[in-house]
């Protein structure tokens, strides 16, 4: 599903934010992505989903070389990737169910289909009675699940969260992290770029940690939990 060969990223003159990361995360699994901060972990979400181009190396997703799109062809990529931003990037003067449609207006989706499946995926994170709400007037739990479902609402292939739980308190992370799960379950490949060593632990999934732009270990549950203490 998401494959780098040897891929390194540099921005300019500075050192690389990525050097020859090779990885292979396969379809419907769920994968912590981990490390400190400035350990390259946004910068190979973003490789993912064209938002930058390896400097070298490959970037295969679903079996596509992402290298070798055309401009013209990034917003059909995209379409099959979901991306969860720690920054929720709402706009304040849209109603919950227009911000979760906004992706589907953008590429000409008929209004009451657009509703239709806003509605849907709402109800799905348990917002359908939040759906003409603005998002100011949200909690942060519940503005990170109208984010979620916004990523989800065309029902991409894979989701990227990046930090998904950064400002939340414990009862929420687990909340929105049990929602990934759930996601996850239903079949989409789930990556998680995280700092948060107690949800290493707590769920249990394969876990690829970067250190200074290097992949460096690959482990499990309360062995990455403990690696990442360690670091």
């Amino acid at each position: 599903m998401i494959q780098m060969f040897h891929v390194t990223k540099a921005f300019g003159n500075d050192p690389p934010t990525l050097m020859d990361i090779n990885l292979d995360i396969q379809k419907g699994e769920f994968v912590f992505l981990t490390g400190p901060s400035g350990a390259g972990k946004t910068t190979l979400l973003k490789l993912v989903f064209l938002a930058e181009r390896a400097t070298r190396g490959q970037v295969l997703v679903s079996g596509r070389n992402v290298a070798r799109l055309r401009e013209s062809g990034i917003p059909y990529l995209r379409r099959n990737i979901g991306v969860v931003f720690q920054d929720f990037k709402l706009l304040p003067n849209r109603s919950v169910a227009e911000n979760v449609g906004f992706a589907l207006d953008v590429i000409g989706t008929p209004r009451e289909l657009v509703r239709q499946k806003a509605l849907k995926i709402l109800k799905r994170v348990g917002l359908e009675h939040k759906a003409n709400v603005l998002p100011p007037k949200l909690s942060g739990g519940e503005q990170q699940r109208v984010v979620i479902a916004r990523a989800l609402v065309n029902d991409p292939a894979i989701l990227l969260a990046d930090e998904p739980t950064g400002n939340l308190d414990p009862a929420l992370t687990v909340e929105i992290m049990d929602l990934l799960c759930d996601v996850n379950a239903r079949g989409t490949t789930v990556v998680v770029a995280t700092h948060d060593a107690s949800l290493i632990e707590r769920y249990h999934k394969r876990t690829l940690r970067l250190e200074r732009g290097t992949l460096v270990s690959e482990e499990r549950g309360a062995k990455a939990a403990l690696l990442m203490v360690q670091g």
